[in-house]
């Protein structure tokens, strides 16, 4: 009887371990431009409302915990106000992260090195986002400059623009692609901005996929620049997980190195249903046994 009682025992933790793995709970946002193609860029009439509404429970039913934006223009995100969007994330579940956002120089600026103009737009956009909640404010792009002495322009303009977000409680960082790793006046894009820019001010948020696509190791750039990669973009080439040429694991190995606080998958291309493929992706996070549950400090 006792062993009968023994073996139950253990077949009932043999089948729990699994489902308690799999329903672990992980911090990890998702980049609202995943789902692009469902929601659009303006929510604000009651169609697109409802249909964006139910989008965002989804996702936090997926298992996701946080948003990053990507569609802030003329002070509102997706045609919400500041409040009210921060609102509709977390009536949805979720909270407010970070926000993609930016506004290039003018060439006057560039050759003056005088960025007030565009500084004043920054100042109303760093209340605005302060006021929907965010921590983060990441400028997206930056294509490749023709001379150094713009690329400095730019890093010496970010520095200012995390100046003002470290005054305001935010951070303020970078989001890469590919071809920050090529040449300006042979030096490298990417590392030139992080050694002429502040850590102080400015931090990067690596999107590990294009790093790849760029023919670059994501942990060779933790290593060589520990400490600056707060957040990371968690992509891959539809999928995550699905191409196996990103190397997630040792990545997330990785993560104390970098400086990371935070990771946020993207989906650009699918081989799924938009929904679908946003699923399979955090799925996979969920049960790599090499993401922890959270990275945040």
């Amino acid at each position: 009887m006792k062993k009968q009682a023994l073996f139950i025992f253990l077949l009932a933790c043999i089948i729990a371990v699994p489902t308690s793995l799999k329903a672990q709970k992980k911090d990890i946002a998702v980049q609202m431009y995943s789902v692009r193609d469902l929601i659009g860029g303006d929510v604000s009439q009651p169609d697109k409302y409802k249909t964006y509404t139910k989008i965002l429970k989804n996702l936090a039913n997926m298992g996701y915990t946080a948003v990053e934006a990507a569609n802030y223009n003329n002070g509102k995100f997706y045609g919400r106000t500041p409040k009210d969007f921060k609102k509709d994330i977390e009536t949805a579940g979720m909270k407010v992260l970070s926000s993609h956002t930016g506004k290039g120089l003018s060439e006057a600026e560039i050759a003056s090195g005088d960025f007030s103009e565009s500084l004043k737009w920054w100042d109303q956009a760093i209340k605005d986002h302060k006021e929907a909640g965010m921590s983060y404010i990441v400028t997206p792009y930056l294509g490749v400059p023709k001379t150094l002495k713009e690329l400095q322009a730019y890093c010496d303009y970010f520095n200012e623009i995390g100046k003002r977000c470290k005054a305001n409680g935010l951070k303020y960082g970078y989001h890469n692609h590919s071809h920050e790793f090529e040449k300006v006046e042979g030096q490298t894009m990417y590392d030139y901005m992080i050694t002429h820019t502040n850590p102080e001010y400015v931090f990067f948020e690596m999107d590990v996929y294009w790093v790849v696509r760029g023919q670059n190791s994501p942990v060779e750039y933790f290593k060589k620049y520990p400490g600056r990669f707060h957040i990371l973009h968690i992509k891959d080439d539809r999928e995550i997980g699905q191409s196996g040429m990103v190397g997630f694991d040792a990545i997330f190995n990785n993560t104390k190195v970098a400086g990371v606080e935070n990771i946020v998958v993207e989906v650009e291309r699918y081989n799924l249903p938009v929904e679908e493929s946003v699923k399979a992706s955090i799925d996979y996070l969920l049960k790599a046994p090499f993401v922890k549950a959270s990275y945040s400090k």
